[in-house]
């Protein structure tokens, strides 16, 4: 069993009911593969094709077709589960899961029901009061997808798409340890995260590649505690499965609406039944889709069209060997290395993408000063024009440049600013740049002190008030600044103008 012991947020309660109600939630999460070709046939996985293009015999369940297993898509369930500290099974097998649905051609899904290939994992869960919590992975097995039914072409009529049929998707099962709707939104993030860090998921959950059947709950105080202690699950109260949900966003109403539901039967005499619901979004409300089905029910047996898959620990250790620096480590390098702070390596780490923009900046800089440009000046534009880091038209190099500057004290903050919406909206080098523009800052001294004297000279009334009130020195200084252009180097101009007017 995994230790839990480690600060954790106190449980969510839900408001306006006769007692105390906690919540208990577990989740199984379907993750698409990152891979060319599907599970067991060798047809595109590609997004957006044409309806029914990439279809393979298999995949439709064409007489006599055999599978053949996709070792990438293996060797992505294998990573995924390193990437989760996870037990890897040498050896797991495949099962037949029955039951029928038009866009599921065979009439059964291949699975891994007694078999799975990934074992027990955690995934630590932070939150935003800076608490945590350890989620417990159960297991994660691999599986085919069904293809897709479409009911809005025709009044009378619903047409099939088979191009996600066979494609390989992960189950990851969760043991019930998320107690609330903002863990559980917390939870789909953070293996969002370490999926796309892995490369194992891409995590599109617009397209349908990142998705999550959510279990609920309700419990009195102190159940939660005695299922811990001994693992008994009647602890607990009458789980209802919400299915399908893409939206973290959406599970989180999801998740209220459907615990509200269970204490209203619950607080009027009745029991919960198990069963599989659906969230309407738009009327804010959980609705039932059928019983819920035990295992017996899809008739599981061994797939006999396929052996029993069977793993070397060597060729385990060969991809543990070759893991990507994951975000909790890369987060807590960039805290020691960088000196940033708790929420700054946060922000640079919750996307790949734009943590190794960071690193590409802050690499032989002062990371702190690259981790304000980065996050203030460049995300804040991407984000004002609705754009991602892999959009930004400023590359590590460039930005890198434009702080390289500001350390060898050619541009001032200001000019800086100025550079970088150059770079942004033009592109170019920023040393070019500044010296093609004559964007470079003065910094003789001579010609700032002239300048003070000229300002000094012009302006007597206002040299009284500065000599008794220091303070207004800084308007001779913004004077200065604005007779050079903004060019003149700050320090510099403070000291001159401090040394004319104490004189």
């Amino acid at each position: 069993m995994l230790d839990l012991t480690f600060d954790t947020p106190k449980p969510k309660t839900i408001a306006g009911a006769k007692h105390d109600w906690e919540l208990v939630i577990g989740m199984e999460v379907h993750a698409q593969v990152s891979s060319n070709a599907k599970l067991f046939s060798g047809a595109s996985t590609s997004f957006g094709a044409e309806p029914n293009s990439n279809v393979a015999f298999v995949d439709a369940a064409m007489p006599g077709m055999l599978p053949v297993i996709n070792e990438y898509c293996v060797e992505q369930a294998v990573r995924t589960g390193l990437g989760l500290k996870a037990e890897i099974n040498l050896k797991s097998a495949f099962d037949r899961k029955n039951y029928f649905y038009p866009d599921l051609p065979q009439g059964y899904q291949i699975s891994q029901l007694y078999h799975p290939i990934v074992g027990e994992g955690e995934v630590l869960v932070e939150l935003g009061d800076g608490t945590a919590r350890m989620v417990r992975i159960e297991r994660i097995h691999m599986e085919q997808d069904a293809g897709k039914s479409i009911h809005d072409m025709d009044p009378a009529m619903s047409f099939v798409d088979l191009n996600r049929t066979g494609v390989c998707l992960m189950e990851i099962v969760s043991r019930p340890d998320i107690r609330g709707p903002e863990e559980a939104a917390a939870y789909i993030a953070k293996l969002r995260q370490i999926m796309r860090y892995l490369g194992t998921c891409d995590g599109n959950m617009q397209n349908g590649n990142l998705r999550a059947d959510v279990n609920v709950s309700i419990c009195l105080p102190g159940a939660y505690e005695k299922y811990q202690e001994t693992q008994d699950f009647s602890h607990l109260g009458t789980r209802c499965e919400i299915k399908n949900m893409n939206s973290m966003r959406f599970i989180q109403q999801a998740i209220e609406v459907e615990a509200r539901r269970q204490i209203a039967i619950v607080e009027a005499g009745g029991e919960v039944e198990q069963e599989t619901r659906l969230y309407d979004p738009d009327k804010g409300e959980t609705r039932s889709m059928r019983s819920k089905e035990e295992a017996h029910d899809y008739r599981y047996f061994p797939d006999p069209d396929l052996l029993p898959l069977e793993i070397e620990q060597a060729w385990v250790d060969d991809i543990a060997a070759s893991l990507p620096e994951l975000p909790d480590d890369k987060k807590s390098r960039f805290i020691k290395d960088f000196g940033l702070t708790d929420y700054d390596a946060s922000v640079l780490t919750a996307e790949v993408e734009s943590a190794d923009y960071f690193d590409a900046v802050a690499d032989g800089r002062d990371g702190k000063i690259a981790a304000n440009w980065v996050i203030n000046e460049l995300f804040g534009r991407l984000k004002k024009e609705d754009h991602d880091i892999t959009e930004s038209p400023v590359s590590p190099t460039q930005l890198g440049g434009i702080i390289d500057l500001i350390a060898k004290g050619d541009i001032s903050g200001k000019i800086a600013k100025d550079l970088f919406e150059i770079v942004y909206t033009e592109g170019g080098d920023p040393t070019d740049i500044v010296e093609k523009r004559g964007m470079k800052q003065v910094t003789d001294t001579g010609a700032i002190e002239a300048a003070v004297d000229e300002i000094i000279a012009a302006n007597p009334a206002q040299v009284e008030k500065a000599k008794e009130n220091p303070k207004l020195a800084g308007w001779f200084v913004g004077q200065v600044m604005k007779a050079t252009g903004g060019k003149a180097n700050p320090k510099a101009v403070n000291e001159i103008v401090s040394r004319k007017l104490s004189s």
